[in-house]
């Protein structure tokens, strides 16, 4: 009996070893973060690795997780500045960066930051009218961060930020907003397309105008072409009568020009009297045949007076 008692102690004092190296050694995961009380007491935080302590004087009282950590926040009711209740729910991201006082500095800080989150978004809610609320998300979200942060310092905790997952108005607000939206897109349906009609009338005008502007510029390109040409038609038929007389005057200065002279006038002059004596259904005949001799007499004297000028 001695013997056996005497084989069994090596194994009790192993198994003792073993349970106080157990107890001794602490392997820490990566971001995590222990707090280690020592007789009841904070002692210090064990970082992630291998760790030592004491055995029965040590414990390990706090276990934190140090990564992003997102915190569903429960759905509520708020009241809008225009007393509009209004179902917001939203989630919130917090990360652990003081473990000592994550542990100590509130009871449990998440139900910690579940509650000043819900009050705090009900309180900047209330200072909002319904429609701002669903313009102002960002607005929300950040003050609703800044008062968490502030607060949650003490409890060790870094809160980064928080989205606003849904806004649900009442069924009776929801129906109305959809009115009203119906109704604003058919005033902007309206005036788009009184605005095109608008346009389209102005473009008539313009082009009208332009018609208007380009058929005158051709009228009076047109005119203006027209009076030149017959300004040039009767430049050219001076012309070309100042030259018939020229060269007239220049025939009658020659030998026989003044016989040629007469004899012209009298053509002109018989011709002239057939032609008005054809006219209508009465023959004319001079009153006396000696006046005929008489005007081709008289004009051969202008002639010859001209000549001698």
């Amino acid at each position: 009996m001695e013997v056996f008692q005497l084989g069994l102690l090596p194994l009790i004092i192993l198994i003792a070893a073993i349970v106080l190296i157990a107890r001794g050694v602490k392997i820490v995961p990566q971001q995590h973060a222990w707090v280690l009380e020592r007789l009841g007491r904070y002692h210090a935080t064990l970082t992630p690795g291998l760790s030592i302590v004491v055995p029965f004087v040590d414990r390990v009282a706090y276990k934190h997780i140090l990564k992003e950590i997102p915190l569903d926040v429960p759905s509520q009711v708020c009241i809008t500045k225009d007393n509009t209740q209004l179902q917001v729910d939203g989630v919130l991201y917090f990360q652990v960066t003081d473990p000592m006082k994550a542990s100590y500095g509130s009871s449990n800080f998440v139900v910690a930051i579940t509650q000043l989150s819900q009050t705090t978004l009900r309180s900047v809610i209330g200072k909002l009218e319904l429609d701002k609320t669903f313009e102002e998300r960002e607005f929300i979200n950040h003050s609703v961060v800044n008062a968490l942060d502030e607060a949650a310092a003490n409890w060790g905790v870094k809160v980064l930020r928080y989205e606003i997952k849904d806004l649900t108005p009442p069924k009776e607000i929801l129906h109305a907003m959809q009115a009203q939206i119906t109704a604003e897109r058919e005033k902007r349906a309206l005036i788009a397309a009184s605005e095109g009609k608008r346009q389209e009338q102005i473009n008539l005008a313009s082009g009208a105008r332009e018609a208007a502007i380009q058929k005158s510029e051709g009228e009076r390109q047109a005119a203006i072409n027209k009076a030149q040409g017959e300004a040039a038609a009767i430049l050219a038929v001076a012309e070309a009568n100042a030259q018939a007389i020229q060269k007239i005057g220049q025939a009658i200065r020659l030998e026989g020009g003044m016989e040629a002279v007469n004899l012209k006038v009298a053509e002109e002059y018989v011709t002239a009297f057939g032609n008005l004596a054809k006219q209508g259904n009465t023959l004319i005949v001079p009153g006396n045949l000696g006046e005929m001799s008489g005007m081709i007499a008289s004009a051969l004297q202008i002639v010859k007076g001209q000549k001698a000028a």
